[in-house]
C-alpha cells in the first residue's frame, strides 16, 4: 500500500537520512510502498537524495520550497494532495539556527530562525493535520532538539524556537488523541550536520551521526498503529556538547 510521506529539510543531515531509511524499507513491513515528498530549499541536494531513494525502490518527488514562506507551504500541501490524494506522514525536520553570544544576536538572526522553526513548522503542521484529522489516521514527527528543554549560552534564539516547537507538539497532541493521529517529538543531542559548520575532530568524534536519529524515527513509524511513540530522546554516549 502506498504511504505518502512529506519530509522537510530532506536534502541534508537528519532529513536526508530519514528519507533514505524510509526508502530502504520499501517492500518490507507488509508491503510498505513509500512515496517520499522531499522538500528543502536546495534543488541540487533534493535531486541527489531522490535518486538514492529511487535506487532502493521508493517513489520520490522533489519539491523545492522554503517553509518560512507560507505561500510555499500551501503549495507543497496542495501539490501533494493533487498528485497523491492524501498525506500519511509528515516529518517536520527543516530547521535553522544562528549561534552567537546573547549580546551579538540581531533582529535578523531572530526573524531568520523563528520564521522557519516556528512559523513554517506551525503552518505546515496546521495544514497537514487537517488532512489527517479528516482521515482519522496519520503520523507527525517533530525533529526538535534537546534544546527544546535545555538552553545553551550560544543558542538563545535557537532554544526559544525549540521550546516553542515543543509547545506546539503538546498542543497538537491534544487534538491528535481524538482522531487517531500519532505525534512523536524527537529530541536529539549533538548530531554532526551542516548546521554545525566546521568543528574540531575531537568534538566531531563525540557527536552522533544523522543515521543514529533516522533509524529510531523510522522504527517509531512502524510501531503498531495502536501504539504512539510520544518521545524519542537521543544523546551522544558522552553527554551533551556545550557549544
Amino acid at each position: 500500500m502506498k504511504t505518502i510521506i512529506i519530509i522537510t529539510g530532506a536534502g541534508k543531515g537528519i532529513g536526508r537520512a530519514i528519507a533514505l531509511d524510509f526508502a530502504k524499507a520499501s517492500g518490507t513491513q507488509n508491503g510498505f510502498e513509500p512515496v517520499l515528498i522531499l522538500a528543502s530549499r536546495t534543488l541540487e541536494d533534493l535531486e541527489s537524495v531522490a535518486a538514492e531513494c529511487r535506487a532502493y525502490g521508493a517513489v520520490a518527488d522533489v519539491f523545492q520550497a522554503d517553509i518560512a514562506d507560507t505561500a510555499e507551504v500551501k503549495r507543497l500541501v496542495a501539490d501533494t494532495l493533487e498528485r497523491h490524494g492524501t498525506i500519511d506522514c509528515l516529518v517536520n525536520n527543516a530547521g535553522v539556527g544562528r549561534f552567537r553570544p546573547l549580546s551579538e544576536l540581531t533582529e535578523e538572526d531572530f526573524d531568520y530562525t523563528m520564521s522557519t522553526n516556528l512559523k513554517g513548522t506551525f503552518f505546515l503542521t496546521q495544514k497537514v493535520f487537517s488532512v489527517m484529522e479528516e482521515n482519522k489516521s496519520g503520523h507527525i514527527f517533530f525533529i526538535t532538539s534537546i534544546a527544546a528543554e535545555m538552553a545553551f549560552k550560544s543558542s538563545s534564539i535557537y532554544s526559544m524556537s525549540k521550546f516553542g516547537q515543543k509547545g506546539l507538539v503538546e498542543a497538537v497532541r491534544l487534538y491528535a488523541r481524538t482522531c487517531n493521529v500519532r505525534i512523536t517529538n524527537v529530541m536529539p543531542g549533538a548530531v554532526y550536520t551542516p548546521m554545525w559548520g566546521e568543528v574540531p575532530d575531537a568534538v566531531r568524534s563525540a557527536m552522533m551521526l544523522p543515521e543514529d536519529i533516522s533509524g529510531p524515527v523510522v522504527n517509531a513509524y512502524f510501531t503498531a498503529q495502536r501504539t504512539s511513540v510520544e518521545e524519542l530522546v537521543l544523546r551522544p554516549v558522552g553527554g551533551d556538547i556545550n557549544e
